[in-house]
């Protein structure tokens, strides 16, 4: 089928309150799971599978050096591989344009709500700080990879803890009792616009017909903390209302899988 006449298919059955998956316009895909402790080499991990969407976040913590403008905070690293197992559209190779969008929005959301305080990173002011390496591998792709990304990494990050460093070396094969400190959870919730038509979590094949998509970063008290545009049209103050009130409800939702 086209994306012409896909597209017609999806805002003809939007028009009725329907999707092609039996889901509500502004509903999430069921079952969301999150399966902790999947890799035996990284401090803290976790897949999850919204649909048939499914990610792996993987945590490292790492000696480094701080940045000279910030002496007493460590910092966090994101980065998306999307392997071709995934979906025939992924290529082997350096990120592409969307893998590095993806690394970036969910570095965004991270880095702009604080979930992590970078400070208590920090080791020896000046010298020495830990620094967070999130890797995200995507194992299946059927739309909404920045939301399952953001939930994977958010459960990576509240199931890690600290290898054991004796001032000089770390022991990878020794973990702490300390965890990781998480001071905010952001929940990331996309929406896309086909036609007129706002929907919540969009498949792949939504995805690929949609006009606009939005995605924004809320934590748990309510705070919008990141937001992120995509497609080639924009979205009217309606539609963005629309797609607030919804994030609203929907990421405190998804907050309770975590």
């Amino acid at each position: 089928m086209s994306n012409k006449s896909e597209k017609y298919y999806i805002i003809e059955l939007a028009k009725a309150g329907l999707r092609q998956d039996g889901r509500g316009l502004l509903e999430f895909r069921k079952p969301v799971t999150i399966e902790y402790n999947v890799s035996n080499n990284a401090e803290g991990s976790a897949t999850v599978s919204l649909g048939k969407t499914k990610v792996t976040a993987g945590v490292k913590l790492e000696i480094g050096t701080p940045y000279p403008d910030n002496p007493d905070e460590g910092s966090i690293v994101v980065n998306a591989e999307l392997s071709p197992i995934a979906s025939p559209n992924f290529e082997p190779g350096p990120p592409n344009e969307y893998g590095i969008e993806l690394a970036r929005v969910v570095d965004r959301s991270i880095r702009e709500s604080k979930a992590v305080n970078t400070k208590d990173l920090c080791i020896t002011p000046g010298e020495k700080v830990w620094v967070v390496l999130i890797d995200l591998y995507i194992q299946n792709h059927d739309g909404n990879l920045i939301d399952a990304s953001n939930l994977a990494a958010m459960a990576a990050l509240k199931n890690t803890k600290y290898p054991k460093f004796d001032g000089e070396k770390i022991d990878y094969h020794v973990h702490e009792e300390k965890s990781l400190k998480i001071d905010k959870i952001p929940i990331e919730v996309t929406f896309v616009k086909i036609g007129d038509i706002i929907m919540a979590d969009p498949t792949e094949k939504e995805e690929e017909v949609a006009d606009a998509r939005l995605t924004i970063a809320i934590d748990e008290n309510g705070t919008v903390h990141a937001l992120q545009k995509g497609g080639e049209e924009g979205l009217s103050e309606e539609e963005f209302s629309l797609c607030l009130e919804n994030a609203l409800k929907l990421s405190k939702d998804l907050r309770k899988y975590l």
